[in-house]
């Protein structure tokens, strides 16, 4: 249910945020945030009437989210990625600016991951990104066929070391 059993690195976050604009940001989304190692460091840059929208088809892990942080920006949902849109619908939302995700999109069933490379495309606003983190180069493969541009990170202060990849949604 998770991708790592050791939570990402400060260095590893830090990083992986780096490039959201956070004063242009109302809406941020997370795929799959276990035990909301990324969620406190997000709430902690957002403006104080954004939203945080957590996406986790574990209900153990949306019940301890719920319990754990209290913060009225915050929603945990129990879902799946793949249904980001309506879930952001849902919320009374139209798009997001940015989505996060560490889901181990290589080992995901069937089609799972190009749809919701897809879903994601479609659920940011024009100059969005999906900001991605794995362990393996092959998440890369399945943003590449709708996001027009994708760069490149790296981790190496992480157990695992990661790829740290964004992927941006012309304007």
């Amino acid at each position: 249910m998770v991708g790592s059993i050791i939570p990402s690195s400060d260095v590893t976050i830090r990083k992986m945020l780096e490039p959201v604009k956070w004063d242009e940001c109302d809406v941020f989304v997370e795929y799959g945030p276990g035990v909301g190692t990324f969620c406190r460091p997000i709430l902690e840059r957002m403006k104080p009437d954004a939203t945080l929208i957590v996406i986790d088809l574990n209900p153990d892990f949306i019940e301890y989210l719920s319990k754990s942080i209290r913060d009225s920006r915050f929603y945990p949902v129990h879902g799946s990625a793949a249904n980001v849109r309506q879930i952001i619908a849902d919320l009374g939302h139209e798009k997001a600016d940015y989505i996060l995700s560490g889901l181990p999109f290589s080992t995901l069933p069937d089609n799972l991951g190009p749809k919701i490379a897809s879903e994601t495309y479609e659920a940011l606003r024009p100059g969005g990104a999906f900001l991605v983190y794995q362990f393996v180069k092959r998440a890369r493969d399945f943003m590449a066929p709708y996001f027009d541009r994708i760069d490149n990170g790296y981790s190496f202060w992480n157990i695992l070391p990661c790829h740290l990849f964004w992927g941006w949604k012309h304007k």
